[in-house]
C-alpha cells in the first residue's frame, strides 16, 4: 500500500514554516495560508516528479497526500496555470469514468548546478525532472581568489545558458520575459526582429554551487578551505548572486552529492565518500541530509588516524586525506583503499549507517580496487565485532553526482525536499 504524505496542518497562532512546524510565529500570529498552500503544492509536485512520464491521477494524489480531492483539484489547477503540470491522457478506473492523468512538465523550469573543484569547473543545466540538458567543463584556478573564481563561474553559467538557447531552446519552455511591460519589445511588437528572433531564454530558478569546505551553508560564506586560506570569510553566495542576478545556494560538494543521491532513492541512512583532489563525506541520516548546525558534519578527511603522521594541508598530522592522497601519489591504490576503509569503518560504528557510497575522480581511476578494499575493511570489522556488514558500492552516476546534486540544491525546495525525508522515494534498483 502506498505511503501517505501528510499535508501540513496548522494550529491557531502557530507557524507553518517547513523548519519548525508548530512553532510560534512571532511576526504574525494568524494562519499563514500562503505557506500552507506552498507546502501542500510541494507535496503534489513531488509526487508528480516521482511519477515520471506515467503520470498520476488527482484521486491518487489525494490518497497519497491525505489532502481532500477538492484541495488537490485547486492545487493542480494553479500548477497548470503556472505551466508546471499538464494532462497526459486518461486511465481506466475500477468504477465510474476514466481518471485524467497529470504529469510534471520538465522544461517548465531549470536549475544550474556548479561544481567548483580545486582545478576544474563543471556546470550543468537541469530540468525539473533532474535531467541534464546542457553541460560545460573548463579548467579552474581555485587559488586565484574569490573575485576571479566568481567571474569565471558567472561566465560559464552565461555560456551554458547560451548553449541551451543555441540548441533550440529545449531548456527554456518559452520566452519567460514575453509580455513583461518593462521590455521594449513587449510594448512595441515591431521592435522584435522577425528575421532573427531572440531565442527562448531558459526559465532558471537559481544556481546551486558545490565546492570543498569548510563553509557555512546558511550564509554562503566560505571558511578556511584546505590549502586555500585566502578564501576565509569570502561571501560566495552573495557575490555570485549579484554578478548573475539569480538566486544562489552554496553547499559543500559532498552535501550536494548526498542530497542528489537521496532524491534518487539511494536510502535514508548512508554516507557518500568523495575522494578527488580532497576527501570528504556527505551524510543522509534519518532520511534527510545532515549538515550539522555549522555545516561542519562530514569533515571526514581530517580525522586523525595516525599520530605524528604526515602533515596535512589543514595543519594537522596523520589525517585520512593526507594518508590517502600520499598512497595514491605513490601508485598504491590498495593502500589508499585500506586507509579509506579504516575511516569508513570508524564512521559506520559511530553513526550506525547502513550503506557507504564511493565517488570522486580518484575513486573513478581505480573504482573496483577502492570498492573492494573499503568493503574488505568493513567486513573484517563487522566479523570481529559481531555486527551487520554494511554494503559498500560505487555511487550511482558518480562522475556527475556532485554537480547534479548542486542543481538539486535549487530544485529540492520546490518539491518540499530541502530538509525533508526521503524514505517514500526509496528505490533499491538505483543502487544496482
Amino acid at each position: 500500500m502506498p505511503s501517505v504524505m501528510h499535508p501540513l496542518k496548522q494550529r491557531c497562532c502557530q507557524s507553518a514554516s517547513g523548519r519548525d512546524n508548530g512553532g510560534v510565529n512571532r511576526a504574525n500570529s494568524g494562519v499563514n495560508l500562503a505557506v500552507l498552500r506552498g507546502h501542500n503544492a510541494a507535496l503534489v509536485l513531488d509526487l508528480l516528479r516521482t511519477a515520471g512520464d506515467e503520470g498520476i491521477s488527482r484521486l491518487e494524489l489525494a490518497e497519497r497526500t491525505g489532502l481532500t480531492p477538492q484541495g488537490v483539484s485547486k492545487i493542480t489547477a494553479r500548477l497548470r496555470e503556472q505551466g508546471l503540470v499538464t494532462d497526459t491522457g486518461r486511465r481506466a478506473s475500477t468504477g465510474g469514468k476514466p481518471r485524467t492523468v497529470l504529469r510534471l512538465v520538465p522544461d517548465a523550469g531549470h536549475a544550474v548546478g556548479l561544481h567548483l573543484d580545486r582545478d576544474e569547473l563543471t556546470a550543468v543545466l537541469v530540468d525539473l525532472a533532474g535531467t541534464v540538458v546542457a553541460e560545460r567543463r573548463s579548467p579552474l584556478a581555485f587559488g586565484a581568489g574569490g573575485d576571479a573564481v566568481v567571474e569565471a563561474a558567472a561566465s560559464e553559467v552565461e555560456a551554458l545558458l547560451a548553449d541551451a538557447d543555441a540548441d533550440g531552446g529545449d531548456a527554456g519552455g518559452g520566452d519567460t520575459d514575453a509580455g513583461d511591460p518593462g521590455r521594449p519589445d513587449a510594448q512595441d511588437p515591431d521592435a522584435r526582429d522577425p528575421v532573427h528572433p531572440e531565442p527562448p531564454t531558459p526559465r532558471v530558478l537559481g544556481v546551486g554551487v558545490a565546492l570543498p569546505g569548510p563553509l557555512d551553508h546558511s550564509s554562503g560564506v566560505l571558511h578556511r578551505v584546505t590549502g586555500f586560506p585566502e578564501w576565509d570569510g569570502f561571501p560566495l553566495r552573495d557575490a555570485l548572486a549579484e554578478r548573475l542576478g539569480l538566486p544562489v545556494v552554496v553547499d559543500k560538494d559532498t552535501n550536494a552529492a548526498a542530497l542528489g543521491l537521496a532524491l534518487a532513492g539511494c536510502g535514508d541512512a548512508f554516507a557518500y565518500l568523495h575522494l578527488g583532489t580532497g576527501l570528504g563525506a556527505g551524510l543522509v541520516l534519518g532520511g534527510a541530509p545532515y549538515r550539522g548546525p555549522h555545516t561542519g558534519a562530514g569533515e571526514f578527511g581530517h580525522q586523525v588516524i595516525q599520530l605524528d603522521g604526515p602533515l596535512c594541508g589543514c595543519g594537522n598530522r596523520g589525517c585520512i586525506e593526507a594518508l590517502c592522497l600520499a598512497a595514491v601519489a605513490a601508485g598504491s591504490f590498495d593502500e589508499a583503499a585500506r586507509v579509506l576503509g579504516e575511516g569508513a569503518a570508524n564512521m559506520v560504528g559511530l553513526l550506525d549507517i547502513d550503506l557507504v557510497l564511493l565517488g570522486g575522480r580518484t575513486v573513478a581511476a581505480a573504482e573496483e580496487r577502492f570498492v573492494e578494499g573499503v568493503r574488505a575493511v568493513l567486513g573484517e570489522r563487522a566479523r570481529r565485532g559481531g555486527t551487520v556488514e554494511v554494503p559498500v558500492l560505487r555511487a550511482p552516476g558518480a562522475a556527475t553526482a556532485v554537480v547534479e546534486g548542486a542543481a538539486q540544491l535549487v530544485l529540492a525546495p520546490l518539491f518540499g525536499r530541502a530538509h525533508g525525508h526521503f524514505p517514500a522515494n526509496r528505490n533499491d534498483r538505483n543502487l544496482s
